[in-house]
C-alpha cells in the first residue's frame, strides 16, 4: 500500500524555498529571524499532514493524532460530537473490555469488526460461526468467526452485548459499524461533525 504525495508537491517546493531562504538570511537578523518561523510553521504543517495520512493504517500515527488535536471527541448535553479526522472519516475512542481502541465509524459495514489483537486485548471470546461468515469487502470475499463485545463505551454512549465479527483481514483497523449505529436514538452528520444521540445517555468518563 503506497500513499500519494503528489497532490502536495507545491508543499514541498515551498519548504525547500523557506530552507533556501534561511541560508541566504543568515547575514540579515532581522530576515533570519522571519525566515526561520516561516520555516518552523512549514515543517509543522507537514508534520500535520504526515500524521492525517497516515493516522487510518497506523495506530500509533492514530494516538499521535489524538494528542495533537487533529480530531476531537466530546459530550454536548445529550450528545456526542465527533470532529472529522483530516481523511474524510470519523473514528471514536473508545473502551471495549477495559481497554482504550480507536474505532473507524462505517455507515456502510453492517456488523462491527475488530482486528484479532484488538480482539485479545479486550477478551473477546472468539467463537467460530456454525456455518461460515462471509463478508464482502472492497477487496473481496473473507471468511470471519463471531464474538460479542460485553461492553463498548464512549463519550455519554454505551453499548452492551454488541454481535462483531473478527477476522486478520481487517488489519489494525476496528471498525463500528451499523449494529452499533441503529441502536442509537439518532445519529447525523452535520458539516465536519459526526452527532450521536443515544437513547440513555451515561456520564461521560473523568478525563
Amino acid at each position: 500500500m503506497t500513499t500519494d504525495f503528489a497532490g502536495n508537491t507545491h508543499f514541498y517546493i515551498l519548504i525547500g524555498v523557506l530552507l533556501v531562504a534561511s541560508v541566504i538570511a543568515r547575514r540579515v537578523p532581522v530576515l533570519r529571524t522571519l525566515v526561520s518561523l516561516a520555516v518552523w510553521a512549514g515543517l509543522a504543517g507537514l508534520l500535520y499532514m504526515v500524521v492525517a495520512q497516515r493516522e487510518r493504517f497506523d495506530p500509533w500515527m492514530g494516538r499521535l493524532a489524538a494528542a495533537l488535536n487533529i480530531e476531537s471527541q466530546q459530550v454536548a448535553g445529550e450528545e456526542t460530537r465527533i470532529r472529522m479526522s483530516p481523511d474524510g472519516h470519523f473514528y471514536v475512542r473508545a473502551r471495549i473490555g477495559g481497554v482504550e481502541k480507536r474505532l473507524l465509524v462505517d455507515s456502510g459495514a453492517t456488523i462491527t469488526a475488530l482486528s484479532p489483537d484488538t480482539a485479545a486485548a479486550a477478551d473477546v471470546e472468539v467463537k467460530p460461526a456454525l456455518f461460515p461468515v462471509v463478508l464482502q469487502t472492497a477487496n473481496g470475499a473473507i471468511r470471519a468467526e463471531t464474538g460479542e463485545v460485553k461492553e463498548l463505551r464512549f463519550g455519554n454512549v454505551v453499548a452492551r452485548d454488541l454481535a462483531v465479527v473478527v477476522s486478520p483481514a481487517f488489519g489494525n483497523i476496528d471498525v463500528l459499524g451499523m449494529n452499533f449505529l441503529s441502536r442509537l436514538k439518532s445519529w447525523r452528520v452535520e458539516g465536519r461533525t459526526l452527532i450521536l444521540t443515544p437513547h440513555h445517555p451515561q456520564d461521560a468518563p473523568a478525563a
